[in-house]
């Protein structure tokens, strides 16, 4: 999981180690709600982050305390009844942190360098690769994510869709690069169930210097 500062996000320790660990906060944006506009308007930005993922963090510091209760108690049976918070509320907070740095009011265009490399490598074109996402991101049943992710073991980009809020790396191994979420709370006011407008509009803030950095720490 992540433990989220005013200012950044580093990896804690993870479930086992609870005893001394810090509360999960909700990290700053590092733009204004309106930063985005006329992309993804400043009331969506408000309540998707001061809201929705607020409740994640919440959530998640309750679920860690209660985990940890049960950890010193060895009672094996509430530890198992709170992997679903602990998942739901833990991917959402992990999910939310990468996605707000993935997004910027200087962004959109095309990534350069080395990711771009790997783009046309991994699918023939960035054209292709942009297609590919949002025809994921789109094909999403019900609240999701989709996901450009490293597969570390073959060395290779690939997209990907996650349900719910299910992390990307605690559920299929790839290290996220860029995430688009597809909840309706992400769009909704704006683009009302027309996912693909939302899509198409969300090119135009994506952060590639942040994927890119990204992308060259996980080859590390």
């Amino acid at each position: 999981f992540f433990f989220s500062s005013r200012s950044s996000a580093k990896l804690v320790a993870p479930l086992g180690c609870l005893v001394s660990r810090q509360k999960h906060t909700l990290p700053d944006l590092p733009y204004d709600y309106a930063a985005l506009e006329p992309h993804i308007n400043a009331e969506i930005m408000q309540l998707h982050h001061s809201k929705h993922h607020a409740t994640y963090v919440n959530n998640l510091n309750v679920a860690e305390e209660k985990y940890k209760e049960a950890l010193a108690k060895g009672d094996v049976t509430t530890q198992v009844s709170l992997q679903p918070a602990l998942k739901f509320n833990g991917g959402g907070h992990i999910n939310h942190t990468i996605f707000w740095t993935n997004l910027s009011p200087n962004g959109g265009g095309e990534p350069k360098g080395e990711l771009m490399e790997a783009i046309k490598r991994d699918f023939g074109s960035f054209a292709n690769f942009k297609e590919k996402l949002t025809a994921v991101s789109v094909g999403v049943q019900g609240s999701g994510w989709g996901w450009l992710g490293y597969n570390k073991e073959q060395g290779r980009l690939q997209i990907a869709a996650c349900a719910n809020q299910d992390p990307l790396q605690g559920t299929t191994g790839l290290i996220p690069l860029l995430g688009i979420d597809v909840w309706e709370h992400a769009y909704y006011l704006q683009y009302k169930n027309v996912r693909p407008d939302y899509l198409k509009a969300i090119w135009n803030v994506i952060n590639w210097e942040n994927v890119s950095s990204r992308y060259a720490s996980c080859k590390k």
